[in-house]
């Protein structure tokens, strides 16, 4: 089946539909590591059920629509 042509209406992995959602910071490279500011910030979305995560660079007003792209 076509990757780009299959329904998706889930987790990735196992289909569940329930996700949780947090945020982390990271260090850049550079200055920033070595004095420890963190200067990049993801938006982690999680299943429920089995845990997989991904994480999506946070963008500003984006809100429910990460959720929807991990869900499909």
């Amino acid at each position: 089946m076509d990757p780009d042509t299959r329904d998706i209406s889930g987790c990735p992995k196992c289909d569940h539909t329930e996700v949780t959602t947090d945020s982390i910071s990271t260090t850049g490279g550079g200055l920033s590591k070595m004095f420890d500011i963190q200067t990049k910030s993801f938006t982690v979305v999680s299943c429920s059920n089995c845990g997989y995560s991904e994480l999506y660079k946070d963008v500003r007003n984006r809100g429910s629509d990460i959720v929807d792209v991990f869900l499909g």
